[in-house]
């Protein structure tokens, strides 16, 4: 029947059963409980980001506070059970309930706690997060203290859980504001791509790099080393890689009805191309996680055997049994069988007709010679069973790479010294595809006399943009670019003398890397710095040709036209201030906690309502921009017990912290405060006082409300695009969304940013968890 104008679903679906009884994944007398299991609901999971010094102060707000007031509390004749800790999770950092998405938000009881959620998630402080998609960046084991620069490419990243994850775990030390390493996050999908820079800016890392490409054939980057090109090989790769989502049934119920064994084969071929690619890249001594949200041995052991038979020994599966102590899971299959949609099996190669054999391919099959199966070791790949953890089901395989692939024996050529022409044409490894061993062709580009001219033309445009620090999108010819076409990325001369008067007035350390600052407009007036790490630099001015950048860096200072009245154009942003901070000898206040508390909590505040000693320091300081520093007591442990620097403006007679409303309200909670009737008399007031404010307050502090406008919106377009969805292509690039929001109060340029709803839908063959 029809149930509020939609079909119930009934799950139940003969062939997937049939198929996976068959094939035999599941335990022996645990079919019932794993089917009864794909039918329950998905409990909802939850990770606190573990690279902030505060996530201490969230577990315990959680624990203390959210978690016992669920204690003893029933919705809709339900008992809600009390949180619990993912025990295989390190530090207690993820928890899962039995509430599910439509009680949190429905339910007056919870809307307390659903509202901390959604608040401290758009902080970035709170990640609701799938359990077994926590997996592989765990076992990709990343540690802020390695030695050596670490270079991480996520190859299908969308929509960006997994990509904050391994953030954090370069920043696990937040002493470090400059990592070595970073985060290339790579996703096919253009629009998907603007909600992935959304997740990953709530991080505020200048370590992470969002790009577009196809993963199966993302280019050779190139970095400079001592003056000498080199291509960049990446320590960790993560290929997390389109499946058909059979394990994602509990939260996705259309799979049910849209399951079919074709899928598995038609993206079986794909997953093999990306995880070649892949291990291509990847680091002589490097780690590769490869992993899906299916069952399905087509597109799991046969891809990772494919994979071993073609590597010819310079790949191994790592074991990983001793890893995430407390994780249930089953080893890998080493036989299995390949079914048609219409139920007939095939168990080798050679017994598939010739007119299926365009839907069934070799690669598909168990490797039939047992030694070199037995070497395979595919036992040490590791499948997540729903009813084990009452989790979805999940597949992963830990792959090390010991040597060069035999078909990368020979080097692709690069110049060796600098300046190098940076059109000259990239060498790579060309697929074919059903797996086999592949070659690499030295480009004969160069024998072709026109197309010579037409390169040394393209050389001296890209080396004169080199020259001026400038990182535009690749030219049209070399690539054909879907999407939006991407502002440039402007690196500041180190003569700029927009720089000099912001070193001044903030007073700012010899060793700041001011060679890392960037803009996104070749022309007119700078109006946001951004920054990013020495290592993103570098691959951003030796690959501009090659690669479409959707968005890098962190946004620092924020142009004030005010501001330069009192010396310096440029106010802090509060999203960079965590990386700039340890470069800042000037215009800082330290405030006690009651101070932190009257910031947060009034909107303009008189500076008689602080304490003496602020007062103190604030009168001999000039009007402008300010860090506000708040350091723990020891000695008062009942109070808030990690740091807190917050961005600031000093007026004539007031102080205004410039902080997002949801980070407000984040501090305040971690104080104690309670902030759930608070907020919504901060949106009354805010309701009354927005039309004083264009006439009241100065230019710099009309910049803020338009920030929370910007955050609003973005969130808006977040929740139209879906968690999982495609559908909508958001039809503004990354910095269009900064930069046109912030001329909200001048003009109607908001016109450009809208939703379109003309994408195709998402099917069951493209679940990405």
């Amino acid at each position: 029947g029809w149930a509020g104008g939609y079909p119930e679903i009934v799950k139940e679906n003969e062939l997937f059963e049939r198929y996976y009884r068959e094939l035999g994944i599941v335990p022996a007398g645990e079919w019932d409980a794993f089917m009864a299991a794909l039918r329950e609901p998905l409990p909802a999971t939850l990770r606190i980001t573990g690279y902030r010094s505060h996530a201490r102060e969230i577990l315990h707000c959680l624990k203390e506070k959210y978690f016992r007031e669920l204690q003893d509390l029933e919705v809709d004749g339900q008992k809600v059970e009390m949180p619990q800790s993912l025990s295989w999770y390190p530090e207690e950092l993820a928890w899962h309930t039995n509430l599910s998405r439509k009680i949190l938000r429905k339910s007056p009881q919870l809307e307390k706690f659903h509202q901390f959620l959604v608040s401290e998630t758009e902080c970035g402080n709170i990640s609701r997060q799938e359990a077994v998609s926590m997996i592989p960046p765990l076992l990709l084991n990343v540690s802020p203290h390695h030695k050596a620069s670490l270079n991480i490419i996520y190859m299908c990243a969308a929509p960006g859980s997994k990509t904050a994850q391994l953030i954090e775990m370069l920043h696990a030390d937040m002493n470090v504001p400059f990592p070595s390493g970073f985060v290339i996050a790579n996703d096919v999908d253009n629009k998907r791509c603007y909600l992935l820079v959304h997740q990953a800016k709530r991080l505020n890392s200048p370590c992470i790099m969002v790009v577009n490409h196809d993963a199966s054939s993302i280019p050779n980057l190139q970095i400079d080393v001592d003056g000498r090109k080199e291509i960049l090989f990446y320590d960790r790769i993560l290929c997390d890689v389109p499946c058909s989502g059979d394990g994602t049934m509990r939260k996705n119920i259309d799979v049910w009805k849209k399951w079919t064994t074709q899928n598995s084969l038609q993206l079986h071929g794909l997953q093999l191309r990306i995880a070649t690619r892949g291990v291509e890249q990847l680091a002589e001594g490097g780690r590769m996680v490869y992993s899906t949200c299916s069952l399905n041995p087509i597109e799991n052991e046969a891809v990772i055997a494919s994979l071993l038979e073609k590597s010819q020994g310079a790949l191994e599966l790592a074991d990983v049994s001793s890893e995430l102590p407390g994780l249930k899971r089953m080893p890998g299959i080493t036989k299995w069988k390949v079914m048609l949609k219409d139920g007939q099996w095939f168990e080798e190669w050679k017994d598939v007709p010739s007119n299926r054999q365009t839907q069934i391919r070799p690669t598909m099959f168990p490797v039939k010679d047992e030694e070199k199966l037995k070497a395979m070791n595919l036992e040490r790949c590791l499948r997540i069973l729903p009813h084990h953890q009452n989790t979805g089901g999940f597949f992963v395989a830990v792959l090390i790479k010991k040597s060069p692939m035999p078909w990368n024996k020979r080097q692709p050529k690069v110049h060796q010294k600098l300046p190098q022409r940076t059109g000259d044409t990239e060498v790579t490894a060309a697929n074919s595809g059903n797996g086999s061993d592949c070659i690499i062709e030295e480009s004969t580009l160069a024998e072709n006399e026109e197309s010579k001219k037409m390169q040394e033309l393209q050389n001296l445009d890209t080396e004169q943009s080199k020259k001026e620090g400038v990182c535009g999108p690749p030219p049209s010819k070399k690539m054909k670019l879907f999407g939006f076409k991407e502002d440039p990325f402007v690196f500041l001369p180190e003569d700029d003398p927009l720089f000099l008067p912001i070193q001044k007035f903030y007073a700012l350390d010899p060793s700041f890397p001011k060679m890392n600052l960037l803009t996104r407009t070749q022309e007119g007036k700078k109006r946001q710095l951004y920054m990013v790490s020495k290592e993103l630099r570098n691959v951003l001015l030796n690959n501009s040709e090659k690669m479409k950048v959707i968005n890098t860096g962190i946004k620092v200072w924020s142009r004030n036209s005010d501001g330069e009245q009192f010396g310096c154009a440029f106010r802090l942003a509060q999203e960079g201030i965590y990386t700039l901070y340890p470069f800042i000898h000037a215009r800082i206040i330290n405030v006690c906690i009651e101070d932190v508390k009257i910031l947060l909590t009034q909107e303009n505040p008189f500076l008689s309502k602080f304490s003496s000693e602020t007062q103190k320091k604030v009168k001999d300081m000039a009007m402008g921009s300010i860090v506000l520093k708040y350091d723990p007591d020891p000695e008062k442990p009942h109070d808030l017990q990690c740091p807190i620097v917050l961005c600031g403006w000093q007026g004539k007679t007031s102080l205004r912290a410039f902080v997002p409303k949801n980070e407000r309200l984040h501090y305040l909670r971690m104080m104690g405060v309670e902030v759930f009737k608070a907020k919504r008399k901060e949106e009354e007031l805010e309701d009354k006082t927005e039309e004083e404010a264009q006439h009241r307050l100065v230019q710099t502090e009309e910049r803020m409300d338009v920030e929370d406008k910007e955050h609003d919106l973005v969130t808006k377009m977040e929740a139209e695009i879906g968690e999982e969805s495609s559908q909508s292509p958001v039809k503004s690039s990354a910095m269009e969304i900064e930069n046109k929001i912030e001329d909200l109060d001048q003009s109607s340029k908001n016109s450009n940013i809208h939703v379109s709803q003309e994408g195709k839908g998402t099917d069951a063959s493209n679940v990405k968890d």
